[in-house]
Order: C-alpha cells, then sequence, then structure tokens
C-alpha cells in the first residue's frame, strides 16, 4: 500500500477510513507499535469506567432482594411472584437484544449520541420502577431500563475498540471491568441493606445520582472523531431499519409469560424463529450495510468463542442468582448477609480478570486464559456439590473463590479473542456481539435454573410426601422456614438442597462441555492497528 509525500505511516492509534479494501486491511495485521493512552482517552476510559459501574450496580441489586422480590412488591403492586420474575428477566432480556441494534445505529448517528441516548433510556426507565404503583409500569420501566443497560454495555465496548489497539486493549479495559466488578460486589449487598432498612423502591432511586453524573460524563469526556460527515438524511438511509426490527421481533419472542405448553407462547416462539431466519437471510442480502454483517461468524473458532462468551454468562448469573439464595434459605442468612457472604467469588473476580488482562497484552496470546479460566470455573462448579446443610464459612469461602477466580479469567480472554479472531473492519461489531452473547445468556441462565431447581425441588419433596406447592413458590417460603421447628424445617430443607445440587451439577456440565469447545480455538494474532470511523485523537 503506497504512501502520498502528506500521507503518514499507519501506526497503532491512527484510524482508517472503513472503505479500506480487503487487501489493505490484510496488510494491517502487522505488529503495532506501543500505544500509550493521550490525555483525552483516559477522560474517556474513566468515564466509561464510571458509568459501567452503574450499570452493573443496576443488574446486581436485585440478587440478594429475591425473597423480598417475590412478597413485597407483588403484594404492593397487586401481582404474583411471576411478575417479580418477569421483573428481573425482562430487564436481561432487552438488554441483550438492544445490544446489537444500538451499536449499529451508532456506527451512523454517533457514539456519544447513542450513549447520551442509552443514559436517557436508563434514566427514563428507573424512574418508572420507582414510581410503579401496578406491574405493568414495573415491567415497562424494566425494559425500557434494560434497553439503557444495553446501550451503555455495548458502546463500551465499541467505543474501547475505536481508541485502543488491540494488543493494548486488556490492560486498559481491565479499568471498566475493575469499576463493573465494584458494582457487583456491593449490589447484592446494597440491595440487602435497603429492602431490610428501607423500602424496595430505593433499590432503583439509587440509581439517580449515578445517572446524572453518567450525563455528565459523557456530555463533557466521551467525545470522539469521525472521518465522514454525513447528514441526517445520509444516516437515515444507511442503517439498516429493516434488519434492526427484524431482530428485535424475532427476538422478543421470548418475552412471552404463559406457560411453555400454552399457545399464546408457542405460538409467538415460532413466528420468532422464522423472524430470526428472516433476519439471517436479510443480512446476508443487505451486505456490506446489514445491521450485523455475518462475517464476524466467519470461523469454527469465531463460533466457539462466542458459545463460550453465551455460556459465560449463563453460569454467571445462575450463580449470583442462587447462591444468595442458597445463603438466605439453606444457612438462614439475611439479605444483607447473603450479600456479604458472595464476597469470594466477587472479590477474586477482579485479580481474576487483571492477571489476564495484563498477561495476554505483554505475551500477545490468548486462548491459554479461556482454557484455564473454564477449567478452574468447572473446578469451582464441580467443588460446589460439597455444599450442604452445614456446610462451614471456610469450605464455602474457598469453594466460590475458586469459582471467582475462573469466571474472571473467562470474562476478559473470551472478550479478548472474540476481538482478536475477528476481521480488523469488524472488531467493533465483534465485541459488540460478545456483549450480546454474555448478555443473552443471563436470562437463558436465570430461566433454565429456575425450572431446573424447581422440578428437583419438588421430587425430594414427593419423596418426603410434602406438598410441591413450597418449590413452586420457594422465595416465598424462605421466611416461613424460619418459623418452622427443626423437625418440620429439616426434611424442606433437604429439598432446597437437592435442587440446588441439580443446579450445581447443571453448571458443572456447561463449564466442563464449554471448556471442550474452547478447544476448537486456533491461534490469532493480537497485532492489529486500529481501523474506525472514529478516533479521540
Amino acid at each position: 500500500m503506497e504512501l502520498n509525500s502528506s500521507e503518514k505511516p499507519i501506526t497503532a492509534g491512527s484510524i482508517l477510513p472503513v472503505s479500506t479494501t480487503s487487501t489493505d486491511v490484510e496488510s494491517l495485521e502487522k505488529p503495532t507499535e506501543e500505544w500509550k493512552p493521550h490525555k483525552k482517552e483516559w477522560f474517556i476510559m474513566i468515564s466509561l469506567s464510571l458509568i459501567s459501574l452503574m450499570v452493573s450496580l443496576d443488574a446486581t441489586i436485585l440478587v440478594t432482594v429475591l425473597p423480598v422480590r417475590h412478597i413485597l412488591v407483588p403484594l404492593a403492586l397487586n401481582g404474583t411472584s411471576v411478575d417479580a420474575f418477569w421483573a428481573g428477566t425482562s430487564y436481561l432480556l432487552s438488554s441483550a437484544v438492544f445490544q446489537p441494534v444500538i451499536a449499529s445505529v451508532s456506527e451512523f448517528f454517533g457514539r456519544q449520541q447513542m450513549l447520551l441516548f442509552s443514559l436517557t433510556f436508563f434514566t427514563v426507565g428507573t424512574a418508572l420502577c420507582a414510581a410503579a404503583n401496578d406491574f405493568t409500569v414495573m415491567l415497562t420501566g424494566r425494559t425500557i431500563q434494560g434497553i439503557g443497560g444495553g446501550g451503555i454495555i455495548t458502546l463500551c465496548q465499541v467505543i474501547f475498540c475505536d481508541i485502543v489497539p488491540l494488543r493494548q486493549r486488556p490492560k486498559y479495559f481491565s479499568i471498566v471491568l475493575g469499576a463493573w466488578s465494584i458494582g457487583t460486589i456491593v449490589g447484592p449487598v446494597i440491595g440487602g441493606a435497603l429492602v431490610e432498612h428501607t423500602t424496595w423502591r430505593w433499590v432503583f432511586i439509587i440509581n439517580f445520582p449515578f445517572c446524572v453524573l453518567g450525563f455528565i460524563l459523557a456530555f463533557l469526556f466521551v467525545r470522539l472523531n469521525t472521518m465522514a460527515k454525513m447528514t441526517l438524511a445520509q444516516k437515515l438511509k444507511s442503517t439498516d431499519w429493516i434488519g434492526a426490527a427484524l431482530f428485535v421481533g424475532g427476538m422478543t419472542s421470548f418475552l412471552i409469560q404463559y406457560k411453555w405448553v400454552s399457545v399464546q407462547t408457542l405460538a409467538p416462539i415460532m413466528i420468532g424463529l422464522i423472524g430470526v431466519v428472516v433476519f439471517v437471510g436479510w443480512q446476508i442480502w443487505m451486505k456490506p450495510k446489514s445491521l450485523l454483517p455475518m462475517s464476524i461468524f466467519y470461523c469454527p473458532s469465531a463460533l466457539a468463542a462466542f458459545y463460550c462468551a453465551l455460556m459465560s454468562g449463563l453460569v454467571l448469573f445462575t450463580s449470583l442468582y442462587y447462591i444468595p439464595f442458597y445463603c438466605m434459605s439453606v444457612r438462614g442468612a439475611s439479605s444483607t448477609k447473603a450479600g456479604i457472604d458472595i464476597f469470594p467469588a466477587l472479590f477474586l473476580f477482579i485479580p481474576g480478570s487483571i492477571i489476564v488482562a495484563g498477561l495476554t497484552t505483554r505475551l500477545g496470546r490468548f486462548r491459554w486464559s479461556i482454557w484455564v479460566g473454564w477449567a478452574i470455573s468447572t473446578l469451582g462448579c464441580g467443588l460446589m456439590l460439597l455444599f450442604g446443610l452445614h456446610t462451614t464459612t471456610a469450605v464455602f469461602a474457598i469453594v466460590l473463590a475458586v469459582f471467582g477466580i475462573g469466571s474472571g479469567m473467562v470474562v476478559t480472554g473470551v472478550n479478548v479473542g472474540i476481538q482478536a479472531i475477528s476481521k480488523v473492519e469488524d472488531a467493533a461489531m465483534a465485541a459488540c456481539m460478545y456483549g450480546f452473547m454474555r448478555s443473552l445468556g443471563m436470562p437463558l441462565g436465570v430461566a433454565l435454573s429456575g425450572t431446573i431447581f424447581q422440578n428437583a425441588m419438588s421430587n425430594k419433596l414427593s419423596a418426603y410426601g410434602l406438598s410441591t406447592s413450597i418449590a413452586q413458590d420457594s422465595e416465598r417460603y424462605v421466611y416461613i422456614l424460619r418459623t418452622l421447628d427443626e423437625t418440620t424445617r429439616t426434611p424442606i430443607l433437604e429439598s432446597y438442597m437437592h435442587g440446588f445440587r441439580a443446579l450445581f451439577v447443571m453448571m458443572t456440565c456447561v463449564s466442563a462441555s464449554t471448556l471442550t469447545v474452547s478447544l476448537v480455538i486456533k491461534k490469532f494474532d493480537m497485532n492489529k492497528t486500529l481501523l474506525s470511523k472514529y478516533s479521540a485523537r
């Protein structure tokens, strides 16, 4: 690729127009010079980290509110425990579904503009939840809040792809991961403390100061230069609105709340599956102006890495939801104590992520982190089978610490791996799809684990000659358990424990199978030069 005398050589930090040819792109995949962030880039990274902390806090603050959410919230809003379940799951689903759409639209309408749009949705959704007097408003608020939260998650990934070369990206993205981890650590504790000493509405009200801070940071500091100026008409014409409608329409079919055997559920799901198939066909037809470039799935390594992201979300959120529930039911912990009890996993999550970030940047290799991470996660899930009615605190803490280290390694390793596997021109959307797959795994994990837990617990209750209605409303029954004498309580606790063991077996099998799938991933070079419409320089 020849350079004019007025052109500067391409270095690790330069931005090239997206019209670069495939031959040029191949030439870009070469070792990058040592890249260091300028002052403006530091401001952007720190701002995104603080905004991410807000989203992670909101995503986990309801974890220890689970039994309360199934008792006080339905009573206050005239709903059922099913409504309370969907108050949490609707957020996760809408967050996942809208991530690719917002990332794609930001390509033409601007990163900062879509970040402010996402913050607006998050704030409006939070306000609706805090003021809700019935479940229609609550579910609407959680869905809108999820759209905003998903947009923030994906734009953090995409903006880092814009401003930081891949080789150095793990090291600097660990700042965001650190902030995310802090929110994940304190979220369950704050949630438990709020519902014990105030009203559940404070779970949402507490977000408002962070929302204000997020708007200020995004407006003042998350400013990117664009290589191409477009009119509004050109932006509207360039965006794949039909693809966005097909994708959202197909994926939201899973928001149906009826029983799986009912026509009301099966019909929309079938229509949704057809919609997804039509969406894929439309994306192939619309290339290269498609919402989601199919080229990000171009090889077995990419498919395996995306599968790892999906299963990472599934396993992590199953543990985040059900380990505190185990603490509150079997161990008799309060909501606040349950949040504190899971500290070993959450605290060790950060070192696991940081170690991988530092070593992958230094070594330029990522596969080892995925393999070692899944191996340790599998070990941690398997060790959870040691949990029982009288498990010591030491054993409980050590097992969670092992699981936390492995999970932290997986999250960073898979994130880096997907971006290394992707073609240079697809890096931003590949990073977005990592977030989408991981976020999609979260509600899938919550839904799947709920079914497994309830079925296993029901079987054990039947064996003891007890009513299976306890399993169908196990969250509400936690408070009743504390009023029973030991003779009556023990078989019920054994039934709870049978349900938890079934979950631990599922988590172990999923982790082990994902480790096996990850072996398909081949070696890819991490020395790639930036290729983006946007730059901070």
